[in-house]
């Protein structure tokens, strides 16, 4: 992955999942069923992204049988980043190597950063006019706004169920159609 610009400011605008003294700082987990609900991926795609390394739980690996790994909200907007590029036709090797990419630079900023590939390759651009400067050189397809696919994670998150990383309570999402979550929620009262 090339990157168009070096970005410097951190954190982020979600505060369930990052508090304001530290960006990274999660409080919130995602297991597996609920992560791959929110990024549109099978069980089957995030299991073997997370035994091959592609998108590994930074919250809580799976230690054995029997234990369930817990995803971060970051790294649920990682699995739909990949998802959008798998969709657009992007080799998993190039794909692997985006991720690579933005883990080295700590998955900082993601929010406000767009991905453009032209399918061989994909380009980190944190500002519009490192877009418009990488499609006037020819090399920019189809792009990415990580803004909106962070924005489509909070959303969808928001209406299922996550999990206390400090106390492992469950913590129900806010779904009006869920009937179960809101009777326990009123028998929690």
């Amino acid at each position: 992955m090339r990157s168009s610009g070096d970005s410097t400011a951190a954190g982020g605008p979600y505060p369930p999942h990052s508090s304001a003294a530290d960006p990274g700082a999660e409080t919130v987990g995602y297991r597996g069923p609920t992560a791959c609900a929110a990024a549109g991926i099978t069980y089957r795609q995030l299991d073997y992204w997370a035994r091959t390394g592609l998108v590994e739980p930074s919250v809580r690996p799976a230690y054995g049988s029997g234990t369930q790994r817990l995803y971060s909200f970051r790294d649920v907007v990682v699995l739909k980043i990949v998802k959008r590029f798998l969709d657009t036709g992007v080799a998993l090797q190039n794909i692997r190597a985006a991720v690579q990419h933005l883990r080295a630079r700590g998955f900082r900023d993601l929010e406000r950063m767009t991905l453009m590939s032209d399918g061989a390759t994909v380009h980190e651009c944190t500002s519009p006019d490192e877009v418009v400067t990488l499609l006037q050189g020819g090399q920019g397809v189809f792009g990415i706004a990580v803004g909106v696919v962070w924005r489509d994670v909070e959303a969808a998150l928001s209406q299922l169920h996550g999990e206390r990383i400090d106390t492992g309570e469950t913590l129900i999402g806010h779904n009006p159609a869920d009937e179960l979550a809101r009777r326990r929620r009123d028998r929690a009262v």
